[in-house]
């Protein structure tokens, strides 16, 4: 017997009944960003390789060990997207929108793809939306992204659930600085380190600091601070975005520890992390990346961005009942029709409160039926409302009104006078 076919594991279809949350949550954050005068941009999921070994760097965990790569028919090396800002800021260059210091205020939402082990809030195909920012330099623009998320998480009913860690690496300078103190500190313990920290010591000392390994941890609270090494003009730039933050009353923490697992992090580095989601904490991370369009072969251009994961964000939707409870309901009114004149006279009167009432979720019956079928089906869609059409309601040009969801009689409505009824019946609703 042939095996019968399947998703990729990792990669998961989004149902029909998954897809109004996904939507409420989208739509969220895109009016968001529109507010804010971000602009959306629409990248492909495939780029070549070589834009990610350049970007993230080839020895992280990303380029290493994640990402779906393979040859196409050209023999050319191409690789699914493992995350955004790199493809952004290629698209950015190839178009020259960022030339003579435009800025450029950019936001993107769509799949990304790494070979991860799966687990809940962790999958090899996820989600992200992700924002980018160029030719701003000041702390100001940096805290302009905290302040949008930390409002994202009032209106999705989340802030209470989230935490925002903070941290700066400085400049490439100061960062190598440090890198060559706890490198010097790191080697003298050595035979106490995991083994996946003993590699990273090698290739991206920093992202020991990442561990989760409880030994190299408690080791770790001696090592040397990253701030102890900063530049004056990092720590200017870090004391200013603490003082925005205060300003606006976002609560904040400083972690030593935050380096993010991507190499082109500088200055800013942020993270909102929740414990309501076991070990996947993390919900929305980003920071400054002021060296990565010149590394990628443009003029020196100021960059910063954030991404946040719609898998994990709409999994502490569900986890803490804040999805908002009309989403459970697809059709607001559902219009049953008997008999062909009825049926060809609904589709007609359909269409008709469509025109004046164009946010109405409105179905019609499709596939004829009987009374107790087709009210079956209405019942079953979840619509607030039925409304019936026969040979008695055409003649009289009239339909019936019925509620399936409380207190109230049925009613004859005149086919004029349907759509005031509706708009007032459905808003009460």
């Amino acid at each position: 017997m042939s095996k019968s076919l399947q998703a990729i594991r990792g990669m998961n279809d989004i149902l029909p009944e998954q897809t109004p949350l996904w939507r409420y949550f989208e739509g969220t954050v895109a009016r968001l960003l529109d507010n804010y005068g971000y602009r959306q941009i629409r990248m492909p999921i495939v780029e070549f390789t070589e834009l990610f070994k350049r970007s993230i760097g080839e020895v992280t965990d990303i380029v290493e060990k994640e990402m779906y790569t393979f040859d196409d028919r050209n023999g050319d090396s191409l690789t699914l997207r493992p995350e955004g800002t790199a493809a952004c800021v290629r698209a950015v260059l190839e178009h020259g929108i960022t030339g003579g210091g435009q800025v450029q205020k950019l936001w993107y939402v769509g799949p990304m793809f790494r070979h991860e082990r799966p687990q809940k809030g962790r999958y090899r195909q996820f989600h992200q939306i992700g924002l980018e920012v160029f030719n701003l330099e000041g702390p100001d623009i940096d805290a302009e992204l905290i302040v949008m998320t930390w409002r994202l998480w009032g209106e999705l009913g989340l802030r209470d659930a989230v935490k925002l860690e903070l941290n700066s690496l400085g400049t490439s300078e100061s960062r190598g600085r440090y890198r060559e103190a706890l490198v010097e500190f790191l080697s003298a313990h050595i035979d106490k380190l995991d083994e996946d920290s003993r590699r990273r010591l090698k290739t991206n000392p920093l992202r020991v600091l990442d561990t989760k390994n409880a030994e190299t941890q408690a080791i770790l609270v001696d090592a040397p601070k990253m701030a102890d090494y900063l530049d004056d003009e990092s720590r200017a730039h870090f004391e200013g975005l603490k003082a925005r933050l205060d300003a606006v009353g976002i609560p904040y923490v400083i972690n030593p520890k935050l380096v993010r697992g991507l190499d082109y992090y500088s200055k800013t580095v942020f993270e909102w992390v929740t414990d309501k989601l076991g070990a996947q904490g993390t919900v929305c991370a980003g920071g400054r990346y002021d060296g990565l369009v010149e590394q990628m072969g443009g003029k020196p251009t100021p960059g910063v961005g954030f991404a946040m994961g719609i898998e994990r964000l709409v999994l502490m939707l569900e986890a803490l009942d804040k999805v908002p409870e009309e989403l459970s309901r697809q059709v607001d009114v559902y219009l049953c029709a008997f008999g062909e004149a009825a049926e060809l006279a609904a589709l007609a009167l359909s269409e008709r409160i469509r025109d004046q009432l164009p946010n109405l979720r409105l179905q019609i019956n499709a596939g004829a039926g009987s009374f107790k079928s087709q009210f079956k089906k209405a019942d079953k869609s979840g619509a607030l409302y039925a409304l019936i059409l026969g040979d008695d309601e055409l003649a009289q040009q009239v339909v019936g009104f019925k509620p399936l969801r409380g207190q109230g009689e049925q009613q004859s409505i005149a086919w004029d006078a349907l759509a005031a009824h509706l708009a007032t019946c459905v808003v009460q609703g």
